[in-house]
């Protein structure tokens, strides 16, 4: 698996509060399967990385701003958790607009722990199997989603995940959507 994902271009949205390991690993994870990634965020700089939403984490250069970033630049969208970053990204309409157009593109869009507060304000679960951190799974259902409790729950072009105690299964689902999406013929 070393470069089967030579030439893609994932997308990272995060902000500052970002949960350091669930924006560091998946990164990592593609990156070894060859893919480049870009840091989107609000704005430039650097952003700021948390460790279990308490404790500084050190930050991350951002590569590019949302606001300026095109869907058709991107083979997938990667949303990390942390609970202040999803709460920033969904008060931002260029954001939340960008995570909208990506659902809408059929392209891969995962998102994890807190991640997929995004996506409900995007108005993209309804009808749609996900997972996330316990404490969002309401607002998810009330949102008309299906909710379920497992590592990782895929719902066509939608991957979702429950903490970093499932980063495992959730970076080798990321790659593996990835990889699957490339190898569907284009049109």
């Amino acid at each position: 698996m070393a470069r089967e994902l030579h030439g893609r271009r994932v997308a990272i949205l995060a902000a500052d509060g970002v949960e350091r390991v669930e924006l560091e690993n998946p990164r990592d994870a593609l990156e070894q399967a060859g893919a480049d990634t870009d840091l989107l965020s609000l704005n430039d700089g650097e952003i700021k990385a948390r460790n279990n939403d308490l404790e500084d984490a050190g930050t991350f250069a951002v590569d590019g701003l949302v606001a300026d970033a095109a869907v058709e630049d991107y083979d997938a969208l990667l949303l990390p958790g942390g609970t202040v970053n999803p709460d920033k990204l969904r008060m931002d309409a260029k954001a939340v607009a960008f995570v909208r157009a990506f659902v809408e593109s059929g392209k891969p869009v995962s998102a994890i722990c807190h991640g997929p507060w995004t996506l409900l304000e995007a108005g993209v679960v309804s009808g749609r199997t996900v997972t996330s951190f316990p404490s969002i799974r309401t607002d998810l259902r009330n949102a008309g989603a299906n909710v379920v409790d497992q590592e990782v729950a895929t719902d066509g072009n939608l991957l979702t995940s429950r903490s970093p105690a499932d980063l495992p299964a959730f970076c080798a689902a990321v790659v593996d959507s990835l990889v699957q999406s490339a190898a569907q013929p284009a049109g």
